[in-house]
């Protein structure tokens, strides 16, 4: 079975750096689509509060008969629930969707899910060491955020103890994000990158085609490599079993450093981004 590199944390934990994704996979097929994602070799599944599938992750990690322990579980806090006593709660309610026992109840890596700086008055400091109650007492192994600004985190250090040990953004060839990543890898902070192929907008690019072509690979494999090779984590989501498996096959080829290249010139910079801009971001599920 091919071996995924592992990336250290800042707090000394390794995290795989390729990741199985189940953003938007309906919860009852979640359990399904783990157990495939698991039976192929992946190690990592990135959840969340907002995707309503934490019982399928949990459930799928044990039908598939692999040890919890052997299995690196992301979630993330809830939009509706940033200051301390619902962060709590929810927190609570993470855990017990994932149900598992003892020892294994706990998740490897705890996130805060979005900034939400126009809500909460602006305070997302104190979710943040609600969180830091969570590492202190073993049930986050790790603790992060996602979709942080570079002033979002600078206000972290200034206020708070704990250095994120990542920070999921929005990253692909159309939109590299590298004022955000340059500030994490300063700071020892790992970048994790969501939406890697742009939702697909990126894979009929003539780069990216023209490359796939010459490697042999789908233009899917080209990207999530490019990410692999930049040294981000990365989890791509599909509930097809074939895809599922292509998605994880991804070392053993390289990019030469011209299509590397290449691909690093699609960004266009803030222009490229797809998804919503962090800065003003302010949904809360009903």
């Amino acid at each position: 079975m091919t071996e995924v590199p592992t990336i250290e944390l800042n707090d000394g934990s390794r995290i795989p750096q390729l990741g199985f994704g189940v953003f938007q996979i309906e919860p009852d097929e979640t359990a399904d689509a783990v157990k495939q994602a698991l039976e192929i070799g992946y190690r990592h599944i990135d959840t969340a509060e907002m995707y309503q599938n934490e019982k399928g992750v949990g459930e799928g990690i044990r039908n598939s008969g692999i040890s919890r322990g052997d299995v690196f579980i992301t979630s993330k806090l809830n939009n509706g629930y940033h200051t301390p006593e619902d962060a709590r709660r929810a927190f609570e309610e993470t855990l017990k969707a994932l149900a598992f026992d003892g020892d294994d109840n706990y998740v490897d890596l705890f996130l805060i899910h979005w900034p939400l700086p126009t809500l909460y008055d602006g305070d997302f400091v104190s979710t943040w060491k609600t969180l830091e109650e969570f590492k202190k007492d073993g049930r986050a192994r790790s603790i992060g955020v996602s979709n942080f600004q570079v002033a979002h985190l600078q206000r972290l250090a200034e206020e708070t103890d704990t250095v994120p040990a990542v920070n999921q953004i929005e990253v692909h060839p159309y939109f590299a994000n590298n004022e955000v990543r340059a500030y994490g890898k300063e700071h020892g902070i790992a970048t994790e990158a969501w939406s890697p192929i742009a939702q697909g907008k990126v894979l009929d690019d003539p780069v990216v085609t023209r490359i796939a072509e010459s490697t042999g690979k789908s233009p899917a494999q080209v990207v999530l490599r490019w990410h692999i090779q930049r040294g981000d984590i990365v989890f791509p989501k599909s509930v097809t079993p074939q895809r599922i498996k292509d998605n994880f096959a991804l070392f053993d080829f390289e990019l030469g450093g011209e299509d590397f290249d290449a691909i690093s010139a699609l960004d266009k910079g803030e222009d490229g981004r797809i998804g919503p801009n962090p800065d003003t971001f302010d949904y809360i599920p009903s």
